[in-house]
């Protein structure tokens, strides 16, 4: 079977709009596969590729036993997994060229799901009336490189300002089909260090980089939001590294505290395994952060940081500082390979300097005491006079780095 787009909706109430967005990839001479995750009406106006009577039993069971699934949310998400599964199995056998996915709020986070699933470079398209305001954009991007089209109008029918947008998704697909690519390996030779970074650790990150850079590395720099880590951590598994300085680690504070940035439980315990060279600093794990409009009543009484007119920065408690090092321990005693961890002695972040809102050098030594105390003993550990976000400590990182490749 040769590649095709896959065009993903309910048919039952998405099918005149999956329809002209399918004859107008036709017109560019595109094949398309249409799939149909509508769970209770028939398709309206289109014939799918892959009924979802197909998707049903492709995850084993009948549509009738889908549709008695007890509730529609225990329907949605069990036809959520039969779609992602059947676009994996669609692209290992080489048959997927891009994906739109089409959809309301269920609609668009079952297919944006599906979409999750193919590869960096991969064409993928996510039109959804909930592309904006204050939704969170976690159900419909993920962690791959998702175009997501706001449909400004919501989804019911077709008219001037409907098909505008749809021409252009089409347009763009049409586009990204010419003229993308997918990621492929690393070119021969080519030695690129993932890194993570804040604001909080820029300055310090970028001296880090020109460090590596005249020794013949790149640097690959993710930003450290609740995205940025995990993404880090699925292409580094992928072979995409030579090595990982995960020197802004945040997300473990919103795994652990609370906060919007959060990587998950699974954050910091991917790479170890991979045996590559890896250098560990607790930059930026002093504080969580939140919406400046949605910060807990309860953490209000604590040092705040106004990062941004979006953002605020809470700084952690002692006791929370404990909990954090003990993970960071248990994290590190994951590695395989090459480790080291530099603790930046003058401040984990830019409000903690002496004098500064976050200085709290109980709070940081009780961090320091549960994470040696729970490391393993073959783990070198080092702690640099340096504050985390000066150009002086991103080159002695750096050189950190260096020596463990050497080894």
């Amino acid at each position: 079977m040769s590649k095709s787009v896959l065009i993903i909706a309910t048919l039952d109430t998405k099918g005149p709009e999956a329809a002209y967005i399918r004859d107008g990839l036709n017109r560019f001479g595109i094949k398309t596969t249409v799939i149909d995750t509508g769970i209770l009406g028939e398709p309206l106006g289109i014939t799918p590729d892959i009924t979802h009577e197909d998707l049903a039993l492709f995850g084993g069971i009948t549509l009738e036993e889908l549709r008695n699934s007890g509730t529609r949310g225990r329907a949605v998400e069990r036809m959520r997994t039969f779609v992602i599964a059947k676009v994996k199995d669609l692209y290992s056998k080489g048959e997927v060229l891009g994906a739109i996915g089409i959809g309301g709020a269920e609609g668009s986070v079952m297919s944006a799901g599906a979409l999750m699933t193919l590869p960096i470079g991969v064409p993928k398209i996510v039109l959804s009336p909930i592309a904006s305001g204050r939704h969170e954009f976690g159900p419909l991007v993920g962690t791959s490189d998702m175009m997501v089209m706001h449909t400004v109008i919501d989804i019911l029918g077709l008219n001037h300002i409907s098909q505008t947008i749809y021409d252009n998704a089409v347009a763009a697909m049409a586009g990204l089909v010419q003229y993308g690519h997918e990621l492929g390996k690393p070119p021969t030779g080519a030695k690129y260090v993932a890194v993570t970074m804040l604001g909080n650790t820029t300055t310090s990150v970028m001296a880090l980089q020109g460090e590596l850079e005249k020794h013949g590395y790149e640097v690959v720099t993710f930003h450290a939001n609740g995205v940025g880590g995990p993404a880090m951590e699925e292409l580094a598994e992928s072979g995409q590294f030579v090595g990982v300085i995960d020197f802004t680690p945040s997300e473990i504070v919103g795994t652990l505290v609370g906060g919007i940035h959060y990587g998950g439980p699974r954050r910091m315990k991917r790479v170890g395994p991979l045996g590559i060279p890896q250098v560990l600093v607790p930059a930026c794990v002093d504080f969580a952060v939140y919406h400046t409009t949605s910060i807990p009543a309860e953490v209000l009484g604590r040092p705040i940081y106004d990062h941004n007119p979006e953002f605020a920065l809470v700084r952690c408690t002692q006791e929370e500082m404990v909990a954090i090092g003990k993970y960071f321990a248990e994290c590190a005693n994951t590695a395989t390979g090459p480790i080291e961890i530099v603790i930046p002695g003058q401040g984990y972040s830019i409000p903690n300097v002496p004098d500064g809102i976050f200085w709290n050098r109980f709070a940081d030594a009780a961090f320091e005491e549960a994470l040696i105390s729970n490391l393993e003993k073959n783990i070198g550990i080092e702690k640099v006079e340096l504050h985390a976000n000066s150009p002086e400590f991103g080159i002695v990182v750096a050189q950190r780095f260096l020596s463990l490749v050497k080894k």
